[in-house]
């Protein structure tokens, strides 16, 4: 019995992680630049004494993140922008570049052009800086303006191999050598909202939590099989 019940506990553990992963991706529909995760589920032989066990457990093995592009809102504002393929914009953080889809570019009072509060960087990884109380414009060619001077190329990437996500909006990948530029072009006064739908993620929630109750429903199946031979075998 207990190759059974841990079968249905390591079903219950895979399906509580994409519950979770589920429900991340429903909070997150409308937040700008957010990517979606998907787990990853496999099916792994009992190794047990007897090698010839029928049992087959599932468990989550990791966490991928969906770097399609996500939904797409026209704003009218022309500090909004959006690669207009697969690229990637970068800000500067304390230990490194991270990189997002979210294009609502904000210029704080020092003239920093910024992304969620984070400096937005040049092809070069340096940030964009205008001079204050200028102008400032982003044409379709990443090229930036400040009172029709050019002070700037933004930088567009593209992100390849194993990602991590840094916060909602913000990824980074896991080598360096992973990234690299991008020739897209931006589409302004848009920008993209996240790449998992409501009624996508409210089909998955069911089905998840179905497998999850017959995950659990399975386990105190086979905890009162164990519970009954323990009994049969105290009579004996």
């Amino acid at each position: 019995m207990a190759d059974g019940i841990y079968v249905s506990m390591n079903g219950a553990t895979a399906r509580m992680a994409q519950l979770d992963s589920i429900s991340d991706n429903l909070a997150n529909i409308n937040t700008p630049g957010f990517k979606a995760s998907r787990p990853a589920f496999e099916a792994f032989l009992a190794k047990a004494a007897n090698s010839n066990s029928p049992q087959v457990h599932t468990a989550a093995v990791q966490t991928n993140l969906d770097l399609s592009n996500g939904a797409v809102v026209h704003s009218g504002d022309p500090m909004d922008v959006m690669p207009s393929g697969k690229g990637f914009l970068a800000v500067k953080m304390s230990d490194g570049l991270a990189f997002t889809r979210n294009g609502r570019v904000q210029i704080d009072e020092s003239g920093t052009l910024k992304v969620n509060g984070q400096p937005l960087v040049d092809v070069d990884g340096l940030p964009i800086m205008a001079p204050p109380q200028t102008a400032v414009r982003v044409e379709p060619n990443g090229t930036v303006y400040a009172n029709n001077n050019r002070i700037a190329q933004l930088g567009i990437f593209e992100l390849h191999g194993s990602i991590d996500r840094v916060s909602p909006t913000l990824l980074r990948p896991q080598s360096p050598e992973a990234v690299t530029p991008s020739s897209d072009t931006l589409k302004l006064g848009q920008f993209e909202v996240g790449n998992s739908s409501a009624l996508e993620a409210a089909v998955q929630m069911v089905s998840a939590q179905r497998n999850f109750d017959t995950s659990m429903q399975a386990l105190q199946t086979y905890r009162k099989l164990d519970e009954k031979a323990v009994e049969i075998g105290r009579i004996r």
